[in-house]
């Protein structure tokens, strides 16, 4: 899929005040999620597209219809952009009702026509009841409803989501997910989620887009991102804490197999890539293919890539335990594994005892070498 024949496809760049070298695209259904940490470019390039923002150069392209070139100067007004926008802070007018916040979305339809199917909206919302409410008078999930409504109620031809449940708490918070999901198959359209969440991103998104200092560092599924990241920041910025130097030997023909020294270890590996012998590389094991147990309980003959550790924390997340392990003497000899609570204490792991760590070949992925 490339940009110019996605149903949005959007590429932004300038120097300054904001720097920006963005690419992305999204097809119809496909909701695409813009990741990053604060000050990445996320909120900018929604904004772009809405119309809020002129970047210094670029191209978005809306089902056809060029929205933003400029190059050839064109600059459709936001009004005149069929681009629904949901702000984190609802931005609901205080003044009116629900009901009435969702109308004034709808200047392209005549009464009484207007009021019947923004009532729709708010029953599809689950709000049906609530449209005389004020905001003031709705709880924070419920307003996010609103605004979502009246979102939809412009027939979008792209939704923008601005860390739309970032205001709510943590239950209204996954209802809304729920919703969303929910919602999203009825919706044949792009759908742009900006979110600092990497769970929410996830579990709702079909496709991942990593922004670093205004620019794209890499898209794709969202495992892929995860697992496959293309350097060491975009692992980090993925939540990825297992990254390591190391150096490539003993690479097979074709690079389908081979190890890293890793200090004064050797861990195997499915494949090296493009890398080869001698070559520096930086290398992950994500922590959830991490295998963790009692040394005692270990196998008489080691697998391999295993090797006698110290479990010096245990900390449980709810079904999940996230666990330390320290396999060596130094402060880069450190692996963070994440293990089922019941896994945990199935094995009787307990901090301070005697561990044995395994390190899945399959799942150890190389990238460049940090600089």
């Amino acid at each position: 899929m490339t940009t110019e024949t996605a149903a949005l496809s959007v590429s932004l760049w300038q120097a300054a005040p904001i720097p920006l070298d963005v690419k992305i695209s999204c097809k119809p259904g496909e909701l695409l999620a813009l990741v990053g940490p604060s000050g990445s470019g996320k909120t900018t390039v929604l904004r772009a597209i809405a119309g809020l923002y002129r970047p210094a150069g670029g191209r978005i392209v809306s089902s056809g219809e060029v929205w933003f070139d400029a190059t050839a100067g064109t600059m459709v007004a936001p009004q005149q952009r069929a681009a629904g926008l949901v702000f984190q802070d609802y931005a609901l007018f205080p003044h009116l009702s629900a009901l009435d916040n969702v109308k004034i979305a709808m200047g392209h339809v005549a009464e009484p026509e207007r009021s019947a199917q923004a009532a729709a909206l708010l029953a599809r919302m689950h709000l049906d009841g609530l449209e005389r409410r004020l905001p003031d008078q709705l709880s924070g999930g419920q307003r996010q409803r609103v605004a979502l409504a009246r979102a939809l109620a412009r027939d979008p031809k792209v939704l923008l989501l601005d860390e739309p449940f970032s205001a709510v708490d943590r239950m209204t918070r996954e209802r809304l997910k729920e919703e969303l999901m929910s919602l999203r198959r009825s919706l044949e359209i792009p759908i742009l989620l900006v979110t600092h969440d990497l769970e929410e991103a996830q579990a709702l998104a079909d496709r991942i887009a990593i922004l670093h200092g205004g620019q794209t560092l890499q898209t794709g599924a969202p495992d892929d991102v995860r697992l496959r990241p293309v350097s060491s920041l975009v692992a980090r910025l993925m939540g990825q804490t297992n990254i390591f130097d190391g150096q490539v030997e003993q690479v097979s023909q074709g690079g389908h197999t081979g190890c890293i020294r890793w200090r004064d270890r050797v861990i195997h590996v499915a494949t090296t890539g493009a890398f080869r012998d001698g070559d520096r590389v930086a290398w992950l094991v994500p922590a959830d293919f991490i295998a963790v147990e009692q040394a005692a309980a270990a196998r008489g003959e080691a697998l391999e890539n295993t090797f006698p550790g110290t479990l010096t924390e245990l900390r449980r997340l709810g079904e999940l335990t996230a666990l330390t392990v320290n396999i060596g003497a130094g402060p880069h000899e450190v692996l963070r594994a994440r293990m089922a609570t019941r896994e945990v204490r199935t094995s009787a792991l307990k901090e301070g005892s005697d561990v044995a760590v395994h390190l899945p070949g399959d799942d150890i992925h190389l990238m460049p070498p940090e600089m």
